[in-house]
């Protein structure tokens, strides 16, 4: 019976993506929809089949852990409503409501794996508790968040159909990450949420009613989710609007505004100690390390202040772009990533040598750029585990590798490669 339910469900969401406004605009034909939403939901049966045979292996157990916690929750449906619609708001640690960023002892750390159950559980009730049902379920939700990314990035590079949709679409670890049972879904359509909101506000110079409801919801969204992205936001969404207001010295005040924001990141602690933003960063990296699992790396210990974070970033650097080296595979999942590690290395090669002079759209570029580096270097400062930084660090792929795509000269490597042949051909 589940098999013919599942089969049902499938045919019924691959239809419904075709009739829905929001997708059908991005341009793509019914086939190429629903392509891209079967493509998710065997990324999601494939991520729950390694939650099953290689969860501790693969650092997947959560995925799981969620479905069964998801069955509890539905269950608190029927059997007690009033647990079931109160106990998301109900704080297991003490005063740590005030504990905003901290992952340890803390409400809001727990909340986020609370509302992902409470999704699930919603979905049970259409499931009947059945996880591969529930991945057609959630790979349709967070489809949203991929065709508005491949909308955003499509109007940024006009004329760049083919390489956006590569670079959106078609990234192994960000398709894979973000089509299973887990936050990193929910969480990239958040931000979308609110980064969609704003280019086309700040393209079309109108907020309106609509686009800043949806901002909020958004930014709800990374509250209950992974609330830091906040604070990673802020400062190349406010450089974005001040760049779009300077144009000429788009690059210099995004510059500006991040050392700005980087001064306030180590001295807000004297106005508020509840704002000791690089302690909070330290009290994460301890958490990890305190942490025990096959992929975990040695690093130098950080210190809240200014000067130990410069002495670290490189570590930072390395940690959350260039592992897993190849000394670092221990199995085919780390060799995977490994792979695509040294496949992106390549493309920014590529992109660095056969480039495309920037013309256009500099600031949502700069935007795409300041924020991936931010992003990427709060997953080295505190992340200690490769196999939890290839994750996180999916989730930010599109927005890094969609400007480098896009802004390559494919043509002139083709003709390049092709006159290297000849010459290797006539010798």
């Amino acid at each position: 019976m589940e098999h013919f339910l599942f089969a049902g469900y499938l045919l019924l969401f691959a239809w419904i993506v075709t009739k829905i406004k929001f997708f059908t605009r991005s341009g793509l034909n019914n086939p190429q929809l629903i392509i891209i939403f079967l493509l998710k939901v065997m990324a999601g049966i494939l991520y729950g089949w390694i939650g099953i045979y290689y969860g501790a292996t693969a650092q997947m157990v959560d995925t799981w852990n969620f479905h069964y916690m998801g069955i509890f929750e539905y269950k608190l449906i029927r059997n007690n409503p009033h647990e079931y619609l109160t106990n998301l708001f109900n704080n297991q640690q003490g005063n740590s409501y005030l504990d905003f960023l901290t992952a340890h002892n803390s409400f809001w750390n727990e909340l986020k794996a609370k509302f992902i159950v409470k999704i699930l559980s919603v979905f049970n009730i259409f499931s009947f508790g059945n996880y591969y049902i529930n991945v057609i379920f959630y790979s349709f939700l967070s489809l949203f968040g991929v065709i508005g990314a491949y909308r955003m990035m499509k109007d940024a590079f006009p004329g760049k159909n083919v390489q956006v949709g590569l670079a959106v679409f078609f990234i192994p670890s960000f398709l894979y990450w973000t089509s299973g049972i887990h936050k990193d879904g929910v969480i990239f359509t958040s931000l979308v949420l609110i980064i969609y909101n704003f280019y086309f506000g700040f393209k079309e110079k109108k907020f309106t009613a609509k686009r800043i409801l949806f901002i909020f919801a958004g930014i709800i969204l990374i509250i209950l989710l992974r609330n830091f992205f906040l604070v990673i936001l802020v400062p190349p969404l406010t450089a974005w609007y001040f760049a779009i207001k300077f144009p000429r010295r788009s690059f210099l005040v995004f510059v500006t505004t991040h050392l700005l924001f980087g001064i306030i990141f180590f001295n807000a602690k004297y106005i508020n100690e509840r704002l000791d933003f690089a302690k909070v960063v330290v009290s994460k990296q301890r958490e990890f390390l305190d942490m025990y699992g096959g992929s975990k790396v040695l690093v130098e210990e950080l210190k809240p202040t200014a000067v130990d974070f410069l002495k670290t970033m490189p570590q930072a650097i390395s940690l959350s772009i260039l592992r897993p080296y190849p000394g670092d595979v221990i199995h085919v999942f780390s060799l995977a990533a490994a792979v695509e590690t040294d496949l992106i290395l390549l493309l920014f090669i590529l992109f660095i040598f056969f480039r495309i002079p920037l013309k256009q759209n500099r600031e949502f570029v700069y935007f795409c750029v300041f924020f991936s580096f931010i992003f990427l270097l709060s997953v080295g400062y505190t992340v200690t585990f490769i196999g939890a930084i290839v994750r996180y660090r999916s989730i930010i792929f599109p927005f890094l590798l969609t400007p480098m795509i896009a802004l390559t000269d494919w043509a002139k490597i083709a003709r390049t490669l092709f006159k290297s042949r000849n010459q290797v051909s006539k010798h």
